[in-house]
């Protein structure tokens, strides 16, 4: 066995990118951007008012001016209107392009309006205020999204601002999720008394598509023969092998025998931890990577999101920095493996994040994590961990981290 820091080593030392490509900006959340995103033209494109009122000359009001006749009204859109006499001034509205010949605006709050005229009602205003100047926020040219980003509902807004109709974004990897069992039949069929649902493929499925990896799904039997047909189709179809169970010690586990005959590099299976003890991780001279995790549920999701999410983050240019929780209360685990702690969590009123472990019934029971939010890692070297401390969290939902 290796410990979880040599296993993620391992793992991080495969890290490879998988080319890039167009998409319509209108599809690309949740994708990896390419290319950093540029503005076509200044931002602001021009000078634009920022509130409802009047738009007038400075230097009349400091001269003493303080009701002005209203030459027009301007809505945003609109061309520009020019004023040519001291005591003029526009009505103008928020997002309107303020005209050369004016260069202040003042609130309809701090104005009365009566019979074409606008009498301001303060003594002191500043030069220049209640305008966004053209090129304040970016100049053309200027980058407004770095690369490797993930695509977010902002930036596709700020795509359309700049008529970027188009983004280039990191190819995610061919994926195929693969359950392996007998015991294991169709989510539309009805299990024996000794069978069960195939439900850690769909759970997997549906983790990669926060990220924009749509996996397709294999089931293969309990069968030497078969598994290896399979698998070697996989390992030339795709780039990623997620495989779910048949890597334990049983006598029908027939993966990592099937995987070495099919020349995948063992780069190690087994690592201290719990649970997840039995993953398997290769690779093919195809390029192909091979993930087997263990086929208890907890198992499967805990090394998904312990190293495969991470492995992909990597792949897609995504820098992260690592997540840390303090524990809410004491907690004990007497085995020597790294253990990943099921937790909810929350942000405590001194603006902490706090794990509250949430025990289950080992790693087949999955249902606490539906109400669980992430996995606490607590190291191999300990047995008693008390409330207070601090140590690395994996959230797979939950406070939006």
């Amino acid at each position: 066995m290796i410990s979880v820091q040599e296993a993620e080593a391992i793992i991080q030392a495969q890290v490879k990118g998988f080319d890039t490509e167009q998409l319509p900006f209108k599809k690309a959340l949740g994708r990896v951007l390419a290319e950093d995103l540029r503005t076509d033209r200044d931002l602001p494109p021009f000078n634009r008012v920022a509130m409802d009122g009047i738009a007038i000359r400075y230097e009349d009001f400091a001269a003493g001016t303080r009701t002005f006749r209203i030459k027009g009204t301007q809505a945003a859109g609109d061309s520009p209107i020019e004023i040519s006499a001291s005591d003029e001034c526009v009505e103008i509205m928020t997002g309107a392009a303020l005209p050369p010949s004016v260069d202040t605006v003042i609130r309809y709050e701090d104005l009365e309006l009566e019979d074409g005229q606008a009498k301001v009602k303060i003594d002191a205003l500043q030069r220049g205020q209640s305008i966004h100047t053209q090129g304040k926020d970016r100049k053309q040219g200027d980058v407004v999204a770095p690369a490797n980003q993930v695509i977010t509902a902002a930036l596709v807004g700020m795509a359309a601002a700049v008529g970027a109709t188009q983004l280039v974004v990191k190819k995610l990897p061919r994926t195929v999720v693969i359950s392996t069992g007998d015991e294991l039949v169709d989510v539309m069929e009805t299990p024996s008394p000794f069978q069960i649902r195939r439900s850690n493929s769909y759970m997997v499925k549906a983790a990669l598509e926060k990220y924009g990896l749509v996996a397709d799904l294999l089931h293969i039997a309990d069968d030497q023969s078969q598994l290896r047909t399979q698998l070697q189709d996989c390992l030339e179809r795709y780039d990623v092998l997620i495989l779910s169970g048949g890597i334990s010690m049983g006598k029908f586990d027939y993966v990592p025998q099937v995987l070495e005959e099919l020349a995948v590099e063992k780069l190690f299976h087994k690592v201290q931890q719990r649970p997840g003890k039995p993953f398997w991780f290769g690779t093919h001279a195809s390029g192909a990577v091979v993930f087997a995790l263990p086929g208890n549920p907890g198992s499967t999701f805990m090394c998904l999101h312990r190293y495969f999410i991470p492995w992909l983050q990597a792949c897609l240019g995504i820098a992260k920095t690592g997540m840390y929780a303090a524990l809410n209360t004491d907690f004990s685990f007497q085995p020597r493996l790294q253990y990943f702690l099921q937790v909810t969590l929350r942000i405590s009123e001194q603006g902490l994040l706090v794990a509250t472990p949430l025990e289950g019934n080992g790693s087949g029971d999955f249902s606490n994590l539906i109400e669980a939010d992430a996995f606490l890692e607590l190291p191999a070297e300990r047995s008693d961990f008390k409330k207070g401390e601090v140590y690395r969290v994996w959230s797979f939902k939950g406070l939006g981290v």
